[in-house]
């Protein structure tokens, strides 16, 4: 039976009820322990260091502080490396243990999203791989990338509720020697950050009370698989995720609300791979437009890679037609790392964002042709021989200060 239009409103009519007795979902944890039980996987427990969270529908959602597995993003890495090297910067601001892995691969998200990848036993044998990787360190898996952490969820569920696609996965593990490994949680790096939010702002070197910034939440984090996503009160009532939000709050921002929040950046899981003008269309007049013509704020803030990647790299098109756009976009870590000191270029690597940051970094009385000359000094070493690469011991140490 298809569902209607007015069914759908009249269901979204209604407050959520906040209670998981009586939530519309099931918690998956309770049948991942079932098959624990009688040997079909292994679960991966959350470390004892971890923070309880309320999720969309009031179930607590465990996130660890340390001890961490980071399965990075192929996105990030390739057009935002800062937001990465931010993530790490944060936890070793903390002195908390954690693990980069070296045999990580590809979730594959972006193919599967754009009909590229090949069959749901391939799909959930990347994840399986990649998890049991983790497993076999003793680290817990951290998901970087928005994309992956919302198809590894649909895959989860798929892997628990059909034994045949549990079998065929095994025989592929059994082929590489690895385990059938399902983590007690999936945990989104941006998660790590609003549970560390209040310790990051204890932290704060540069003051962003005169900020105005917008929230793009990412469909991969809080539309997909809707009840594992973190919800508070105190963050527009309770009716939109917390993450991010909150965040910037802590640091101080004043977060502006605006009409088309909602709507996707543009990515749409595959236009961006086949439908690349639609895309860029997209993101600049149904978000970057109606952002600056509503609110005018001075940075945009999202925690998904292909969100920050699609909202920062269309801008060059708009631009070029004259429109009204120029709003620079980063990620909440890399605002993060920004407002505990990090180095501009060395750590959050603002050279790699397309549309004009500068403005953004002078009202945050930041002086960032200082930092720039400082990294174009890194950059004749390495180029003269002297210096093999810019080093955690070159960006360790807040350099920024002007709180």
């Amino acid at each position: 039976m298809t569902t209607t239009v007015e069914e759908i409103l009249e269901r979204k009519s209604h407050a959520v009820i906040r209670d998981p007795e009586v939530a519309p979902i099931v918690d998956l944890r309770e049948e991942l322990f079932e098959l624990e039980a009688r040997g079909e996987v292994i679960v991966q427990r959350v470390p004892e260091n971890h923070v309880e969270v309320t999720t969309k529908f009031g179930r607590k959602k465990k996130i660890p502080i340390d001890h961490t597995w980071h399965h990075k993003s192929c996105g990030q890495c390739g057009h935002i490396p800062g937001y990465t090297s931010s993530i790490f910067w944060l936890h070793r601001q903390f002195d908390l243990d954690y693990l980069d892995p070296k045999d990580q691969t590809s979730c594959t998200g972006w193919n599967y999203y754009a009909s590229g990848a090949s069959n749901a036993t391939a799909q959930a044998a990347v994840m399986s791989r990649n998890f049991a990787a983790a497993y076999e360190t003793g680290y817990f898996p951290m998901i970087h990338c928005g994309t992956s952490y919302g198809h590894y969820k649909e895959v989860r569920e798929q892997l628990i509720h059909h034994k045949g696609l549990r079998d065929e996965v095994r025989r592929v593990l059994d082929k590489m020697g690895k385990p059938l490994v399902i983590p007690e949680e999936l945990v989104h790096y941006s998660e790590w950050i609003h549970v560390m939010r209040k310790r990051i702002a204890e932290k704060q070197t540069v003051d962003m009370s005169a900020i105005t910034a917008t929230v793009h939440p990412a469909c991969h984090y809080y539309k997909i698989v809707v009840e594992d996503a973190i919800y508070d009160p105190e963050i527009y009532g309770g009716q939109r995720m917390a993450t991010v939000t909150a965040t910037l709050q802590a640091l101080g921002m004043n977060v502006a609300d605006y009409s088309t929040w909602y709507d996707c950046c543009g990515f749409g899981f595959r236009h961006i791979l086949v439908q690349r003008d639609f895309t860029r269309s997209f993101a600049n007049l149904r978000k970057i437009e109606v952002m600056k013509n509503e609110v005018n704020p001075d940075v945009t803030v999202t925690h998904d890679t292909g969100c920050v990647t699609t909202l920062d790299k269309s801008q060059f098109a708009a631009k070029a037609h004259d429109r009204k756009v120029g709003i620079p976009v980063l990620s909440d870590a890399q605002v993060s790392a920004l407002a505990m000191g990090a180095h501009p270029f060395r750590v959050v690597q603002m050279h790699w964002h397309s549309t004009d940051w500068r403005p953004f970094m002078d009202k945050l009385g930041v002086d960032w042709q200082k930092y720039w000359d400082e990294f174009q000094g890194d950059l004749e070493l390495i180029r003269s021989g002297q210096k093999a690469g810019i080093t955690w011991e070159d960006a360790d140490k807040p350099v920024v200060n002007v709180a």
